[in-house]
């Protein structure tokens, strides 16, 4: 049971722009390696206000796979795994937008939002964005890089899972009332939370 953060940058204001992409997997409680990945957009159209965010320009994934071939090197991992993002609704919008640009089927997952999960373990927090995660967590990082991203959504999600006193990250929904998000190859559920 693979347990795996994800983040993805975007070139533009479309879903499927994916850019970049960034991988952390969690077992025993920590993260256990951290992988980040460029990706060649389809449309190299690169906005002026996506690139402020991330920094990526278009001269830097010029040469770099497209979005399917990038995927498919993580495909074993992916298949049963619980994938954590921090907003989930957006990073699995951009996923499910880049697999139909290429109409490629849906790999068979199940997904947790940090920014529902952390909502209801912290809510004293005034915001739940990453960076605000990171610093009452006492972590630093390069914010919008898809790998630091993935990193502190996963250390957040260990956090998270210690503070509710359960045994692994994907024991926390069960925990809070979460509905687990989830792709398959017809399509997907999306994670929700029931207001408290």
């Amino acid at each position: 049971m693979k347990t795996i953060a994800i983040d993805f940058e975007t070139a533009n204001e479309q879903r499927g722009s994916a850019c970049s992409v960034g991988l952390a997997w969690i077992e025993d409680g920590k993260v256990v390696r951290v992988e980040e990945r460029l990706i060649r957009p389809r449309d190299m159209r690169f906005s002026s206000f996506n690139i402020a965010i991330h920094g990526i320009r278009p001269e830097q994934v010029e040469d770099a796979p497209e979005f399917p071939q990038v995927m498919d090197e993580f495909a074993e991992d992916f298949r049963g795994a619980t994938m954590i993002a921090h907003n989930a609704a957006f990073d699995f919008s951009v996923w499910r937008s880049c697999l139909d640009a290429y109409g490629t089927s849906y790999p068979e997952l199940s997904y947790l939002c940090s920014v529902k999960m952390a909502r209801h373990v912290w809510p004293q927090l005034i915001s739940h964005k990453l960076n605000v995660l990171a610093q009452h967590l006492g972590l630093s990082f390069a914010h919008h890089n898809a790998a630091e991203d993935a990193a502190v959504c996963a250390q957040a999600s260990i956090a998270m899972s210690r503070s509710l006193g359960t045994q692994h990250v994907r024991d926390i929904p069960a925990m809070i009332g979460m509905k687990v998000g989830r792709l398959f190859s017809g399509g997907y559920a999306p994670c929700t939370l029931r207001a408290r």
